[in-house]
């Protein structure tokens, strides 16, 4: 008997952990980009359709009343020519050349055929009638010692980061269009001269974010010749500032952030334990998707306790909404709609905590332990509940890994992320990447100080 009662136990048990493996891998299989952090991308065909659509609305198609009208400006024209009509279309009589009203103006764009400009010194070298010493002459002060002239240099940075080319594309159309004709390794040296001479303007956007009182951080990976890397992203509302390191622990995080101040709004990741509570934000994106987790899971108890997640959620995020329009005041909704939210989302979180279910309870106690940090957009201007401005900064950067696969050394790391950095600072504040490119690595060649990549502050 007792044999029997060992094996039966043993059996339980075995039958228990399979029981749970099978619920961990239903669970596993049921993540998509609703219900975790996983990219719509990865989503299995039929997805799209089963995802919950916009309700519609009751107003027509297009802009609404009030909404500001768009047009295409009238570009400044090289050359005009008038014309006025001969006849009549009415009785085809002849018509004199009086303008009735305004004319239409109609432009046609044509951009010439380029021709490559190829500047040549020739170095002779004399020598000296007493010693015989040889000399050869130097180039000039704003002449780069490669083939590559700073325009060029300027717009092979902007198709390779800017653009996501590959260096052989960007070959190929250099060749096609320009009928310039560069190896690989002089596309990769261009890489490594524009790196270096961004590195006052990165640092520049280093500055303005550690600068911020409010600053988004987020992370994805990145390939160095196959090896796995971190790429880290920091950006506040007047800078974007991107970081390739060895990887994502929290050391190699706090020698990054060390000198960063304000708050951060981040995920729940373990690695940003070292920052203080009260000074973060976390993501109620990223909670709202482990919510849906909830709502979707096999135990109705959890399933219930997740579909009150989502709308207590759902509904404060919309009051918020209404904060940023102007229809709510900040005031209001922190007086009136946080407290409410909170009061209920923690008794829920209390109650999934106490079902002792596995996979959601430990998820509910680690919420928990966030609380300083759920509210934060509420009390402090400039933070936002979500981290969504650093996941969109993010997005250019793994489209090029997703074409590039990464790097191949430190100094394509540097490239990439300097370059990126400058690129994404600019297109905050509406500047055009390739004249400030071309500035900078004209100042360099002039031994100018670099332009500045913000806007002065007045």
């Amino acid at each position: 008997m007792t044999e029997l009662e060992a094996e039966n136990a043993a059996l339980r048990q075995a039958v228990a952990a399979r029981d749970a493996r099978i619920e961990a891998l239903l669970t596993e299989l049921g993540r998509n980009s609703s219900n975790s952090g996983k990219p719509p991308s990865s989503d299995p065909p039929g997805m799209r359709d089963k995802r919950p659509g916009r309700q519609p609305s009751a107003k027509s198609a297009g802009g609404q009343p009030g909404h500001k009208g768009h047009r295409r400006e009238l570009l400044p024209a090289t050359r005009s020519t008038d014309r006025f009509p001969t006849r009549c279309s009415g009785c085809k009589g002849g018509l004199p050349k009086l303008s009735h009203g305004e004319p239409l103006i109609h432009q046609v764009v044509e951009i010439p055929r380029i021709v490559a400009d190829v500047s040549q010194w020739v170095l002779h070298a004399v020598q000296c009638p007493n010693c015989s010493c040889v000399t050869r002459a130097k180039l000039p002060r704003g002449v780069p010692r490669g083939m590559v002239g700073p325009h060029l240099m300027a717009l092979i940075t902007l198709f390779i980061a800017g653009y996501k080319m590959s260096r052989r594309q960007v070959q190929e159309m250099l060749a096609d269009v320009l009928g310039i004709t560069l190896s690989l390794g002089t596309i990769s040296n261009t890489e490594a001269r524009v790196a270096d001479l961004l590195e006052t303007a990165y640092g520049e956007a280093a500055e303005a974010v550690n600068a911020a009182d409010a600053k988004n951080l987020d992370a994805t990976s990145w390939r160095q010749s196959g090896a796995q890397r971190t790429l880290w992203v920091y950006a506040s509302r007047l800078a974007t500032v991107f970081s390739i390191v060895a990887d994502g622990t929290t050391e190699s995080l706090r020698t990054l952030v060390s000198s960063l101040t304000g708050i951060l709004m981040t995920d729940r990741g373990k690695q940003f334990t070292f920052w203080a509570m009260e000074k973060r934000q976390i993501c109620w994106a990223h909670l709202l998707r482990k919510f849906a987790e909830f709502q979707q899971h096999s135990d109705q108890a959890v399933s219930n306790l997740g579909d009150g997640l989502v709308l207590i959620t759902q509904g404060m995020l919309h009051h918020w909404h209404r904060v940023r329009d102007g229809t709510m005041t900040r005031e209001e909704f922190s007086r009136v709609v946080v407290p409410q939210a909170e009061l209920h989302i923690h008794r829920m979180l209390d109650e999934l905590v106490a079902l002792q279910r596995r996979g959601v309870s430990g998820a509910c106690e680690d919420i928990l332990k966030h609380q300083e940090a759920l509210f934060t957009f509420a009390k402090v201007a400039g933070v936002e509940p979500t981290n969504n401005h650093a996941e969109r900064e993010l997005r250019d950067f793994v489209l090029w890994r997703k074409t590039s696969l990464g790097s191949q050394s430190d100094r394509g790391d540097r490239f990439a992320e300097r370059a990126m950095t400058v690129l994404a600072t600019l297109k905050k504040h509406e500047r055009q990447p390739l004249a400030f490119l071309e500035d900078t690595i004209v100042a360099a060649l002039h031994r100018r100080p670099s332009p500045k990549l913000l806007p002065a502050t007045p």
